[in-house]
């Protein structure tokens, strides 16, 4: 998952934290749009496995990207 969305990360922030409440601001903030590393967040964070948290990504950008069009 190489998927980044550098540009609209600022906006997507609150959404993130919205739907992955468990993840800081500074876990967040690290993030910087990096899809890779959000999903790798969220699996330490609840304890789910590299897949689960992979998809659960996806689906949220997916989502989201659908916000921005």
């Amino acid at each position: 998952m190489k998927d980044q969305i550098i540009g609209n990360w600022k906006q997507l922030k609150g959404e993130v934290q919205k739907k992955w409440g468990e993840l800081t601001n500074d876990e967040i903030d690290q993030v910087n749009g990096d899809l890779t590393k959000l999903s790798g967040n969220i699996q330490k964070k609840y304890g789910i496995t590299k897949e689960a948290a992979e998809k659960q990504v996806k689906d949220w950008h997916k989502q989201s990207q659908s916000n921005f069009t």
